[in-house]
């Protein structure tokens, strides 16, 4: 008789039960046929058992997990995952017998895909197991748990450094980043792994956190915790122990004998034991004396030893006089020195100085102290880099030592806002072929004329800078830059899948200039600055007008023309070539997400019935906020409550709005849904970077002016906001204006020293003094680390002055907010004292 394996498959039986059972495991079945078979008699009354059942397993990356079943004997077997059972078509099967018993075993394999898993995100945990069938009953494995595994690139808790005394216990501790499967830890110390086992002077806790029992002088070193799991693998900022010994005294020595001025001494040495590693140096005297007494005096002597003695005096009193007019040439040859180099430095702060600032006092030391006055910057004063009639030799423009003359001794350089029309200057570049693309929004562009001395463009209440540091144009050469966002629709970016826009699109150019160094480009964006949920690109327009991919975030060369630091709402991209560029984001799963700014706007005058609240859902930058601004101005209306921020993940979930709780005796609402509702992609992948819902009500009397409501916007199966709205809509008629706007007053182009926090000559001395490697690391690593740039040490590094691209990045950061003083203090921790003329007020010169 034939057994039946599926619609598709036959294997016939022959005499013997063996053979046919062998020729049964021939027979392999997948694809469309069934997991089916027919046992014979012989097999009815035996229940299927599980040979090998499914086991936990992680998905690392992309790469799927394969479970497998295996039963005996077993007419068919299939997977259940969450609840619902695996299509057949999934299922891999093989039949066979085992030789020992002649039962036939079964065994079935499903691939588990990332996709699968990430469907039920956040709701449960997936889960599978297999079912086995005979005529005799059923059977069910074990369930396997199948978990994405990850990372995160952040530990909760990193060990912080440590100055201890000989044997005092150290503590270090550390939290490992969250991952799955749980992250293993161990210690380093200078690179070389710490075995517990074979150094009992070591102790690790059941929370991670080392233990040094008793501090050495060998433990001083350098300790990092490494957490790894089948993900990746992590290192904290390394944590400097610091092991120092007090110094003590020996015994004191015996006194020695009389001496001729009456008087006997002993000693005793700081070496018992020797101060080491910053260790505090010996108390009290080294060294003491005590008169003898009349009788262990020696007889004082007379005649030709008088003589002697006199001389002796007479030629020590000539040593010294000619030592201290030695003395006094060399201080007034290095005086005149420093006067000349303080001298050179007012070029640089009265060519580009404003007509705002005030004066100078007289001395030439006050110049190094002097800050540039921010507040005057919008004035449209002009300087020029040309020798002065009135001045004397040393401040002539080839005389000095930082500047380098210009040909034909006339070019000018703008600070501040410039006299020209920025409508004209728009204009005249946009006939010029490379600048086709460039907008003609004058109220959204920046531009100046720039030279050696660097400078900044910003577009004010934008988050849009471009800081141009000193050198960065060549000696010689002047550049006339410009700055814009733009906002036409045709010049978006084409978005396809899971990427979105994260950052506004930024041309600055001219394209093709020659740059001696990177310039920094600042722009907001709207990401959760996760480098785990994301793959973040850096695009730039080619001249043809295509989108190339220049960086992917968290892999960056340094051999590139581009770098980037992420910050939590801000990036900073260092580059040496100009255009038009943007970020882009993919997201790896559904957690990614990126944040959204909710705003409420209403009319400023209402005389109907009718009342409408305009609720944007826009990516949370700046510009994007100013442009919405600007637009509701010009609508007539004001902003009703402060915006609130909402997480939008890359769920495919819609984003929905309603309102509740109106007092319906005075107000109702004319929406005729129980909600609004944004789809996924019109956020995600649009090009529009601001939605609006508008919800119109209709107060039933023009005497009610009170409004109360709860205002709601959700993202379905994800993160919601809600607005608590209390106000009299006739009170506040005030439509947006600058006080709303929250417009930055600050200069849009500023050229020279007036550009920067740091003074320039101070800038070469901090560069050439932590330029050169230090052995005790007080170098520009060091500066690095405690402004938390160790990320980047590579990047510095592979530059020729890593302290200008650290200084660089400071001023990108804290041009508004900065306070130099905190710098100088960094600078005096890391022992550079050169840092101290930064604390210097005028009343103290």
């Amino acid at each position: 008789m034939p057994l039946l394996l599926g619609p598709f498959v036959r294997c016939r039986f022959s005499a013997t039960l063996r053979v046919l059972w062998l020729v049964f495991a021939g027979c392999t079945c997948t694809g469309s046929e069934h997991a089916t078979a027919t046992l014979p008699a012989a097999f009815n009354d035996l229940l299927p058992h599980f040979l090998v059942e499914p086991e936990d397993n992680f998905i690392v990356k992309n790469k799927p997990v394969t479970l497998t079943c295996r039963s005996t004997p077993a007419t068919q077997i299939y997977f259940k995952c969450n609840g619902e059972w695996v299509h057949q078509d999934d299922h891999l099967i093989e039949r066979t017998i085992d030789p020992a018993t002649a039962l036939p075993i079964m065994q079935v394999t499903i691939d588990i895909t990332r996709q699968q898993v990430e469907k039920i995100f956040g709701l449960d945990e997936y889960w599978c197991q297999c079912v086995a069938w005979s005529t005799t009953g059923t059977q069910k494995s074990q369930k396997a748990y199948i978990r994405i595994a990850y990372l995160r690139k952040n530990f909760e808790e990193e060990p912080q450094g440590k100055e201890v005394t000989l044997d005092q216990e150290v503590l270090l501790r550390c939290h490992p980043p969250e991952g799955v499967p749980q992250a293993e830890v161990e210690w380093q110390r200078n690179e070389d792994v710490i075995n517990p086992g074979s150094d009992l002077n070591f102790f690790m806790t059941t929370d991670h956190s080392l233990v040094i029992k008793k501090a050495r002088l060998g433990d001083t070193g350098n300790y990092t915790c490494v957490a790894k799991n089948i993900v990746a693998r992590r290192k904290s900022n390394s944590a400097t122990v610091l092991v120092y010994v007090d110094g003590g005294w020996s015994e004191w020595s015996k006194w020695s004998a009389c001496g001729a001025d009456c008087s006997m001494w002993r000693s005793r040495e700081c070496s018992q034991p020797s101060p080491g590693t910053r260790g505090k140096d010996c108390q009290g005297l080294d060294l003491q004396s005590l008169n003898c007494t009349s009788e262990q005096c020696p007889q004082t002597v007379s005649g030709a030893e008088d003589v002697a003695l006199y001389v002796g005096m007479v030629a020590v009193a000539l040593c010294l006089t000619l030592l201290l007019i030695v003395v006094v040439l060399v201080y007034r040859r290095k005086k005149e020195d420093l006067d000349s180099d303080v001298a050179d430095s007012s070029i640089l702060t009265t060519g580009f100085q404003p007509m705002g600032i005030k004066p100078s006092k007289p001395e030439n030391s006050h110049l190094l102290t002097i800050q540039p006055d921010l507040t005057t910057t919008t004035t449209s004063y002009q300087g020029t880099l040309r020798s002065r009639p009135h001045t004397t030799g040393k401040f002539s423009m080839t005389n000095g030592p930082l500047l380098d003359p210009l040909p034909n001794g006339s070019h000018t350089l703008h600070n501040g806002k410039l006299n020209s029309d920025p409508a004209e200057f728009v204009s005249r570049l946009s006939t010029q072929t490379y600048f086709k693309t460039l907008p003609r929004d004058v109220a959204n562009t920046s531009y100046g004329t720039f030279n050696f001395l660097g400078g900044r463009l910003t577009i004010p209440s934008t988050g849009i800078s471009l800081l141009i540091p000193p050198e960065a144009i060549p000696r010689g050469k002047i550049y006339e830059i410009y700055l814009t966002v733009q906002r036409k629709e045709d010049l978006r970016l084409p978005l396809a899948g899971c990427q979105t826009l994260l950052s506004p699109v930024v041309s600055c150019g001219p394209p093709g200039v020659v740059l001696s160094r990177p310039v920094i480009l600042s722009m907001d964006h709207c990401s959760d600055a996760c480098l785990d949920n994301w793959a973040v690109r850096l695009k730039k327009q080619n001249y043809e007008g295509t989108w190339e991919d220049v960086l992917l975030m968290g892999e960056e060369l340094v051999s590139e023309p581009y770098y980037c630091q992420l910050e939590a709402e801000t990036c900073r991209l260092f580059t040496e070539h100009l255009g038009t560029l943007a970020l882009v984001g993919e997201s790896l799963h559904m957690g990614a997400a990126k944040r959204l700014r909710l705003v409420l706007f209403s009319d400023a005058y209402c005389s109907t019935l009718e009342y409408n609240i305009r609720v944007y859902c826009m990516d949370d930058t700046q510009d994007v906020f100013k442009e919405v601004m600007q637009m509701e101005r010009q609508l007539g209306g004001r902003l009703i409550d402060e915006p609130h921020i909402l997480l939008f993940k890359d769920s495919y979930h819609n984003l929905r709005l309603s309102i509740h709780d109106m007092p319906q005796a005075h107000w109702r609402s004319k929406l005729l849904a129980g909600y609004q509702e944004i789809p996924f992609y019109h956020i995600w992948n649009g090009s529009q970077r601001y939605l609006h819902c508008t919800f119109t009500l209709e107060r039933l009397s023009l005497s009610t002016c009170e409004l109360t409501c709860q205002l709601c916007v959700w993202q379905v199966e994800g993160e919601g906001q809600s607005f608590s709205l209390d106000f009299n809509i006739a009170k506040d008629t005030r439509a947006v204006d600058a006080e709303f706007l929250l417009m930055d007053i600050s200069a849009t182009a500023l050229a020279g020293p007036s550009a920067f926090q740091i003074p320039y000559l101070i800038r070469q001395k901090i560069c050439s003094s932590l330029d050169a490697p230090c052995p005790n690391g007080a170098d520009w690593r060091m500066l690095a680390q405690r402004l938390k740039l160790e990320r980047h040490m590579s990047f510095f590094a592979s530059k020729a002055s890593p302290t200008s691209l650290i200084l660089d990045l400071w001023e990108a950061q804290h041009f508004h907010s900065g306070n130099i003083n905190q710098l100088a203090t960094v600078m005096a921790d890391i022992g550079k004292q050169e840092a101290m003329i930064f604390l210097v007020s005028d009343g103290e010169c």
